[in-house]
């Protein structure tokens, strides 16, 4: 185990408690800071997300040196592809975010806009983060750690908290964008 088992510990970090928590800070059913005014709240959902991005990366950084010291191959699997892709986009989608915090920077761009692309396409780098954990829970280490009814137990996290997600951003912004035409 050694080095190898901070990877998952990381990504698990990242993608199932820190990226849902930031995600879930704009839900006004499920938020613990619901209560507090919206720029605190886009405050803490950028920090989270940009902790979030650093297990990530750091995660990232350990498998491919573990993958480096034990002779493997790097990205040669549907888990390890999708991973780097999502991190990646996470990245990306960070980078992104910083529009939303300096609107001004985007001069043809509305305010609302942005808010909607940045969502949707959050959304999708979140979709992606989760396919990879559940990629990542089908591999030989995955099956052979966790067995029986606790392995369903671990699959349906990221699949009902992507459900949960997909239902806040369409909620947020499809639905009602939709409604208002």
């Amino acid at each position: 185990a050694g080095l190898f088992s901070w990877h998952p510990l990381l990504m698990a970090l990242a993608f199932s408690f820190l990226m849902t928590e930031a995600l879930l800070i704009f839900s006004p059913e499920a938020s613990l800071l619901r209560s507090f005014s919206r720029k605190v709240r886009v405050r803490a959902h950028w920090a989270l997300q940009l902790l979030a991005l650093l297990c990530a990366l750091l995660g990232l950084g350990i498998i491919t040196y573990n993958k480096h010291l034990n002779g493997k191959g790097h990205f040669v699997t549907w888990h390890g592809l999708t991973g780097l892709l999502a991190v990646l986009y996470a990245g990306g989608q960070c980078a992104g975010g910083v529009l939303l915090l300096y609107p001004k920077l985007m001069k043809n761009w509305t305010l609302a806009k942005l808010k909607l692309y940045h969502a949707t396409s959050g959304l999708v780098g979140y979709l992606l983060g989760c396919a990879s954990l559940m990629l990542g829970m089908c591999s030989l280490w995955f099956t052979t750690t966790v067995t029986g009814a606790s392995w369903y137990l671990a699959m349906l996290c990221p699949l009902l908290t992507s459900l949960v997600i997909m239902n806040q951003v369409s909620n947020a912004y499809l639905y009602r964008k939709r409604s208002q035409h």
